[in-house]
């Protein structure tokens, strides 16, 4: 497999699980685990913020270190090449990978909406409809990621060919802006709080909306379980303690999220996520925090609408056997309370 440098500079950390040796003092060491976000000031990834800033990895008896990587296809390489334990990043991914005879597994799932929306420049009012965007260039945050999977999949659903559009990498937040206000692309598929601040500044409005449950059944057929905590199965069968101790942090997390109000839920977030809006922040996740499940468990119609979605345009996904039960497990959540 070919490693990039940024692999490599990952690999280079010490990322590797700490054993459970005694600290000096007689207190048990924390368990040393990293975890790859698909870019974590992203609301649709707030659950791994928010459990760092809540304390629940460390009640939990975890060290563990949360690392940025805006584009989710790079984020699921790093966990390939061994660089981190687990990736924070849309189920999507554990179904591709099966295909290319990959197998990792979805151990919670936070959310069951992508929490994304196709933007369109208002440089382009013409553009009525997703068919529309034929021989425009569209941003998506990586070649290989969610955003570039949808992009493909509502193309094709409207009557376009993969080749009558150009996907463009562009990233997420302040890359994303830029790349619209330059004109390197049209329209693009991205998260909150970029969608707020491109519709507030009135520089693009919202094609198609996959926010809230009700739109995403729309536009995807379904139930559509994106944002999730996956992790090697191989790895997760070694290392069920570890496994089960980040599930029971994330299930904690995704109930406060459920019992809290967004704007108690922002005060715990840093800062800079707000990017200067925290109102506008406010009320975007106030819309949109209905998207995180309740309780970590993969909803029952899920994986079938993602299998749909990723074989409406992938030829390989199309002709491969895909095992639906090896893409996520219920094994750590079914029974936290």
């Amino acid at each position: 497999m070919f490693i990039t440098n940024r692999i490599l500079k990952y690999l280079t950390l010490p990322l590797l699980v700490a054993g459970t040796t005694l600290a000096a003092g007689g207190a048990r060491a924390a368990d040393k685990l990293t975890l790859m976000v698909g870019g974590y000031e992203k609301q649709i990834y707030l659950p791994a913020k928010l459990a760092e800033s809540l304390g629940y990895f460390k009640d939990e008896g975890l060290d563990v270190e949360l690392l940025n990587e805006p584009a989710g296809v790079d984020a699921e390489n790093q966990l390939l090449a061994g660089a981190v334990q687990g990736v924070v990043g849309f189920y999507d991914h554990c179904i591709d990978l099966q295909a290319k005879g990959k197998f990792v597994e979805s151990i919670v799932q936070l959310s069951q909406a992508p929490g994304e929306v196709e933007l369109v420049s208002n440089k382009y009012p013409d553009v009525k409809s997703f068919a529309d965007l034929k021989g425009k260039s569209l941003g998506v945050t990586g070649l290989g990621s969610s955003t570039n999977f949808l992009t493909q999949y509502l193309a094709v659903k409207n009557g376009l060919n993969l080749s009558d559009i150009t996907s463009v990498p562009v990233g997420a937040g302040a890359t994303f802006i830029a790349a619209m206000q330059q004109d390197k692309i049209q329209a693009g598929m991205t998260t909150e709080p970029t969608i707020t601040r491109l519709l507030k500044t009135n520089e693009a409005r919202i094609l198609i909306d996959m926010r809230t449950m009700e739109n995403t059944r729309a536009a995807l057929g379904g139930t559509y379980p994106a944002a999730s905590l996956y992790m090697e199965t191989e790895w997760v069968a070694k290392h069920k303690e570890q496994t089960q101790k980040l599930a029971n942090a994330f299930v904690k997390t995704l109930k406060y999220i459920n019992t809290h109000s967004a704007a108690e839920i922002t005060d715990k977030m840093p800062r800079d996520f707000y990017v200067n809006d925290k109102d506008g922040y406010v009320k975007a996740l106030d819309t949109g925090k209905a998207m995180f499940t309740a309780d970590g468990v993969m909803p029952k119609d899920g994986p079938e609408t993602v299998l749909s979605v990723l074989k409406g345009f992938s030829k390989s996904l199309k002709d491969s056997t895909i095992d639906l039960s090896k893409t996520y497990t219920t094994e750590f959540v079914a029974d936290l309370k």
